[in-house]
């Protein structure tokens, strides 16, 4: 991953891995589309010519325009030093303008609430195609299985992905070789099907069938996991994404129009709870279908999952999230698990199927998140494109079609909205105000904190740590700072260690982390403030580096004492002697809300959310991987104006 080369390199591995990992939401939609188009008609579920062919005729257009030209020709350019995703492609146009923060909030916080839909759409109507082998199967023992299923997957987040993800692949192969087989194979029998291909039979679906506008909302459903393609970038790399895309296509327009072909040879009846999916498989094949169908849901939640993981630590980096742990249960490089999230996600997927327990009423709140997802992206990219120079008429050009498209496909899923649409809006809404909240507090925090120079302050440093009437506090007493400026500190720490209580040591460390737009960043510099007694380490790491400080501070003051730059023996006489290492301890000064604030209402607000959010999650000694038992948090007022004029009175 650190050549461009390496990003567009092509192998039969890559494509194995991207065939796994990314197609599993765009892959699975073929369960679901066609008899969600049909319900949507103007009689609900009457098999209609004019629909069928103008609605297999929107899906193939929807998969051109919407995900081949705009996801894998153009979006795919737009990478992070390999890394895609929405929030990859803000951290490279963010210095374009403030207001950009606000669209990836829109689009992350959408893209977050999608995760919380699609595994149960997909498990749902992959399991509901038993009952057309078993009967007697109830609702009720659908939804069990469903929430088993799901429940399973979440529980195997913890130990990693990596032996199920390497079996991805060749299921997907399977699962995408036997859509285009089952689709060829009522082509063959009713070739009038591929009259579809001609755009005219979208436009006449759209313009003269009754209410054919809104039926965009179930053909939006088709390329709904396209954001995928972009979000998974680092994994697969661009090259193995486009040519893997190509027979992923090719697949799924051969089974739309193979379920085509087979409504077609049954027009004018109903559809009476029939999956056009599923129709297509002789009934000896059937239990195998659902099967791999089945396995193929789980494998698109899985991605999904994944992605939101992914998702929820680029946040965090932008400041957008809470600093929750983040674990990296194996070697792999960028993959990780994140145990809040899993049980949100889970909470929420479960909820999600206890509520809608039939894949029909789910199709109702899915889609209309990822329409604001699509629409941000276009933003962003509109702003990419202007940044790389390109052409304004062009520019113009993109923005126009796509603003078009995708806002044509937001108005038709607002239909949605009171049939569970509002589900969907209401988790992306929390999100976005979760993201908000973080956001808005990190600029006011860092607004308040008051910074010193810390030149003033070395030969007092110097003399506390030989000043023996003071009990030492520690050999090597390390502190985090915000502090940019080397030669700035914040006030509250200089407080904590001459006033609060005062702290001796024999050497003070001061260290600074700064997050890089680049993904994989790892560097680090150290400034000797002063020699033997105060040392800062910078610290600059990638977005999706993990913060293990404890690690990379051990590391860099071993290469400080291999070079002779700083001894680290303990300075007691007695443990001197035996060249015994001294002790490191970690002070983390964390924030509270003081009753002495005068804050504007709007940041009041933020700030007590902020803080009462604060609560529910693990503080920062845990995020920046730091031993607990080395470890003091500290707790510190947040004053803003605190009121001066106090009408005491004095009685004798």
């Amino acid at each position: 991953m650190d050549s461009k080369h390496s990003h567009n390199a092509i192998s039969g591995a890559g494509l194995l891995i991207a065939l796994g990992i990314i197609y599993g939401d765009i892959g699975t939609s073929p369960l679901y589309v066609m008899s969600s188009i049909l319900k949507s008609g103007r009689i609900p579920d009457l098999i209609d010519e004019h629909l069928i062919l103008g609605g297999i005729s929107c899906v193939i257009w929807t998969l051109t325009l919407q995900t081949t030209v705009k996801y894998v020709l153009l979006t795919l350019n737009a990478d992070n030093n390999g890394e895609g995703g929405i929030f990859s492609l803000y951290a490279l146009v963010r210095r374009r303008g403030a207001w950009l923060s606000a669209v990836a909030i829109i689009g992350g916080a959408s893209l977050l609430a999608d995760g919380v839909i699609t595994p149960p759409i997909s498990v749902s109507s992959a399991v509901e195609g038993l009952k057309a082998v078993f009967p007697q199967l109830t609702q009720d023992m659908v939804v069990y299985i469903v929430i088993g299923i799901i429940a399973g997957l979440f529980l195997l987040q913890s130990f990693g992905t990596q032996i199920v993800g390497k079996a991805f692949g060749p299921i997907m192969l399977l699962w995408f070789t036997m859509l285009g087989v089952l689709g060829v194979s009522w082509i063959v029998q009713n070739p009038s099907i591929l009259k579809a291909v001609n755009p005219y039979y979208a436009y006449d679906l759209l313009a003269r069938y009754p209410g054919g506008f809104w039926l965009l909302g179930s053909v939006f459903l088709c390329t709904t996991g396209a954001e995928a393609l972009y979000s998974d970038l680092g994994h697969c790399g661009k090259g193995n994404i486009r040519i893997s895309w190509t027979f992923v296509k090719t697949t799924l327009l051969l089974n739309y129009l193979g379920q085509g072909a087979w409504l077609l040879s049954h027009l004018g009846q109903k559809l009476d709870g029939r999956n056009p999916f599923y129709e297509l498989m002789p009934s000896w094949f059937l239990l195998i279908g659902i099967g791999i169908a089945t396995i193929a849901a789980i494998i698109a939640s899985q991605a999904l999952i994944t992605g939101s993981f992914t998702l929820v630590a680029e946040a965090i980096r932008l400041n957008m999230w809470p600093k929750v742990k983040l674990n990296y249960p194996t070697d792999v490089k960028g993959q990780l698990f994140v145990p809040s999230m899993n049980r949100l996600l889970l909470l929420g997927c479960i909820g999600v199927v206890l509520y809608f327990r039939e894949s029909t009423n789910m199709e109702a709140a899915y889609g209309l998140a990822i329409t604001l997802t699509m629409l941000m992206t276009t933003i962003l990219l509109t702003m990419w494109l202007k940044m790389k120079k390109v052409a304004l008429p062009l520019i113009i050009l993109f923005a126009l079609v796509y603003g078009i498209i995708e806002g044509s496909f937001l108005i038709a899923n607002l239909v949605k909205f009171p049939h569970g649409g509002w589900v969907s809006l209401a988790i992306g809404s929390t999100l976005m105000g979760v993201m908000y909240v973080w956001l808005k507090s990190y600029f006011i925090k860092r607004r308040l904190t008051e910074f010193v120079r810390l030149e003033p302050y070395v030969d007092a440093l110097k003399q506390l740590s030989d000043d023996e009437s003071i009990p030492k506090y520690s050999t090597h007493l390390v502190f985090l700072t915000s502090a940019e400026r080397n030669t700035e500190i914040e006030q509250k720490i200089i407080y904590s260690i001459f006033q609060k209580r005062p702290k001796r040591a024999d050497i003070y460390w001061f260290i600074h982390v700064e997050t890089t737009d680049e993904p994989y960043t790892m560097e680090y510099k150290v400034t000797e403030v002063a020699k033997d007694d105060v040392f800062r380490i910078n610290f600059r790491l990638g977005f999706r580096v993990q913060q293990r400080i404890n690690l990379y501070f051990r590391k860099v003051i071993e290469d400080l004492v291999r070079n002779k730059e700083v001894d680290i023996t303990s300075r007691y006489e007695s443990l001197n002697k035996q060249h015994v290492t001294g002790d490191f301890r970690f002070v983390v000064l964390e924030k509270f809300l003081s009753v002495e604030n005068d804050f504007p209402t709007v940041e009041k607000l933020v700030m007590q959310a902020y803080f009462y959010i604060r609560q529910f999650i693990a503080s920062e000694d845990q995020y920046f991987g730091l031993d607990t038992s080395s470890v003091k948090v500290e707790k510190v007022p947040l004053v803003i104006a605190p009121v001066r004029e106090v009408a005491l009175k004095r009685i004798k």
